[in-house]
């Protein structure tokens, strides 16, 4: 019921304001952007994300077939599974589901996007098993999302690239602050949906392991700052990130010999749901971009944040960070939209600008709700959401005044 609403509201918010463009401003191209903007994010859909992603699904979800059968995955999830339990409540100890989610957020906090969506979309399958009514979400697939939706990346690798490429002084800079800032958000995640829940979470489990998490990325940040270089940091980052992928994919291969499991066949049987699940999430992917395309193309956003900027100001605020809202605005929406807004942020204001670093912090911080919700949920059929899309979102906006602070922090 959820998307119903905000994806008829998407499309009705759009209309209006072109209709008040063309009536007040008389923008008379204003509906021809609309029109072939729907045309273009419905090629998007198709062209540049299902495809390519059957090719990688067909990949990954083989490969994980094999890690399952040489019991790599089953492994991962007696291990986690004293901290999964107290948080998925709702799903039984040492089931596949947790190790699933383990690789899924294992591959999200190294930046390893294109493996992250097929484990991830594993998870939510075998999550589905579990699910009584199969049309509705579950409280473990909401809180899986959730986690998801907050971005929680340790080095945001894609963002000091771009940085990197249009002449930054340091394109590392905004490492920390974007660890912060994602952080926040996922904590912020967990107690949302936990609080919903009537999830406990002042147990010695989970403290233990959220303060072994906390204690761990912070040990980390401290040693890349004291003792790398911005060089050094982007090296370790990448051949760290590859060098753990490789070496999962090795492990898997090794552990299914082992158990003297036929490896090819492993595969082939895992692959073979590849394509069919990136043809089963065709129209919710489709359906929610084109949504989106409509409130971009209708400039939604110019008057979102002009109003902001309006507010801030009456307030007596610094509106500094008001320039790189759209970002912020964009990020649940789209990740192509929102990386674009960064682009045009530092290419406007300037790479090392105060608005141009925080431009990429928001990049950083969380990741693409509404595209998550329709993916995931649509891979499994789910199509009442409860209230996954509204937990997100606040995860979305914590991570968005984390990324405001720590950037006057930092840079102002």
């Amino acid at each position: 019921m959820a998307l119903n609403y905000i994806w008829s509201g998407f499309f009705l918010v759009g209309f209006l304001a072109a209709l008040a463009q063309w009536i007040f401003l008389g923008d008379n191209e204003i509906f021809k952007r609309i029109i072939d903007g729907t045309f273009e994010s419905a090629r998007l859909g198709v062209m540049d994300i299902a495809l390519p992603l059957a090719g990688v699904m067909t990949l990954w979800l083989g490969i994980m077939n094999i890690g399952e059968k040489a019991g790599a995955v089953g492994l991962l999830a007696r291990l986690i599974s004293p901290f999964f339990s107290r948080i998925f409540p709702g799903v039984p100890k040492n089931h596949p589901a947790t190790g699933h989610m383990v690789m899924n957020f294992s591959a999200n906090l190294l930046g390893l996007d294109n493996a992250a969506t097929p484990f991830g979309l594993k998870a939510m399958e075998s999550l589905q098993t579990l699910n009584p009514n199969k049309d509705e979400a579950t409280d473990a697939q909401i809180m899986f999302l959730v986690l998801h939706t907050s971005g929680l990346t340790l080095i945001p690798l894609a963002i000091m690239a771009q940085r990197a490429i249009l002449g930054a002084a340091d394109p590392s800079d905004i490492f920390i602050p974007c660890m912060i800032a994602t952080y926040v958000a996922t904590v912020v995640g967990i107690i949302t949906v936990a609080i919903k829940q009537r999830i406990n979470l002042l147990n010695a489990t989970v403290l233990g392991w959220l303060g072994g998490m906390t204690a761990a990325i912070v040990a980390l940040i401290w040693y890349f700052t004291q003792y790398l270089s911005k060089q050094e940091i982007e090296l370790v980052s990448k051949v760290a990130s590859n060098l753990i992928l490789i070496g999962v994919i090795a492990g898997f291969i090794i552990g299914a010999l082992r158990k003297r499991v036929n490896v090819y066949e492993a595969f082939i049987e895992g692959a073979k749901g590849g394509i069919q699940t990136s043809l089963t999430v065709i129209p919710y992917l489709v359906g929610m971009l084109v949504a989106i395309g409509v409130v971009r193309n209708a400039g939604v956003f110019g008057f979102v944040v002009a109003g902001m900027d309006w507010a801030f100001t009456q307030l007596g605020m610094n509106t500094d960070f008001v320039p790189a809202l759209p970002t912020a605005l964009m990020k649940p929406l789209s990740g192509s939209g929102s990386k674009a807004m960064m682009i045009d942020a530092m290419r406007t204001y300037g790479v090392d600008s105060f608005v141009g670093r925080l431009a990429c912090i928001f990049q950083g911080s969380a990741d693409t709700t509404f595209y998550i919700v329709a993916l995931y949920f649509g891979s499994v059929g789910i199509r009442k959401t409860r209230y996954a899309i509204s937990a997100g979102l606040i995860a979305d906006l914590a991570g968005v005044l984390a990324a405001i602070g720590v950037a006057y922090v930092f840079f102002h």
